[in-house]
């Protein structure tokens, strides 16, 4: 670039982005006078997703403003809870995020889950499709123009991914009504019905069952309940009202 000098500064939470020698506060950009100012600021590294307001001499500007030599830019980040156009609010993420996906559907949360690592073109194109949120620790995935809404998961910690997501979107909670295997809805069920797929002793522990209407999947409150029901608890706790489902459920991997 060989145009107007501003003067950029990211938020906090925004400098892992950039490289360490924009951490430290406002230092000089060189722009070619006719990008704009999100394009600019994709530049540094600062995914689009995760920038918030931006500033310019303190007024609120679009990220089509074109920058003009001696501004004083601020990039915000997204200001929490962040608000996503249409309804139902649905998530899609990555295949290295399958225990958040399952804590998620724990939930109650439509959490469509990548289980085999179909590349970013087909991430992207299945964010658009499905107007899915596409949760990612991937930064270059976040830049790809096909996904509908994205989000960077900022820990690799699941428990603090959890709240993060939570935190950010503010999405409603109906613990225990989806299958954290595949994401489909629970319906209560007869341990008749389930048969085959119950154990012996399962059977004679156990009276209340719940059934996956997609995978046929049976759910009961097993030996994984009470750590299951911590992280309801806590979720709940902090994050809003939840439902409660036909069994509450402990079966699969949370």
């Amino acid at each position: 670039m060989n145009g107007p000098e501003i003067h950029l500064e990211v938020a906090p939470e925004l400098r892992l982005f950039v490289a360490h020698e924009r951490r430290r506060g406002r230092t000089a950009v060189t722009t070619d006078g006719s990008s704009t100012l999100g394009h600019v600021v994709e530049s540094l590294g600062v995914p689009l997703t995760e920038a918030g307001q931006l500033l310019v001499d303190g007024r609120p500007v679009p990220f089509s403003h074109i920058p003009a030599a001696g501004e004083l830019v601020d990039v915000r980040a997204v200001q929490r809870p962040q608000h996503v156009p249409g309804a139902p609010l649905r998530f899609l993420l990555d295949v290295h995020l399958g225990t958040l996906a399952r804590r998620l559907r724990l939930l109650g949360i439509d959490a469509a889950y990548a289980y085999e690592d179909i590349g970013d073109p087909a991430l992207a194109k299945l964010s658009a499709k499905e107007r899915r949120v596409l949760l990612t620790r991937d930064r270059g995935l976040l830049h790809r123009r096909e996904i509908w809404a994205g989000a960077y998961v900022y820990s690799d910690r699941p428990e603090v991914q959890l709240r993060d997501v939570l935190e950010r979107f503010a999405p409603e909670l109906a613990p225990w009504t989806r299958c954290t295997a595949c994401n489909g809805q629970l319906a209560a069920a007869d341990k008749d019905t389930l048969g085959a797929q119950l154990q012996s002793g399962t059977q004679r522990s156990y009276e209340v069952f719940a059934q996956c209407t997609e995978c046929d999947r049976a759910y009961w409150r097993g030996a994984h309940h009470a750590r299951l029901e911590a992280i309801v608890t806590e979720a709940v706790r902090d994050f809003g009202s939840g439902t409660t489902g036909p069994a509450d459920p402990a079966g699969g991997r949370a």
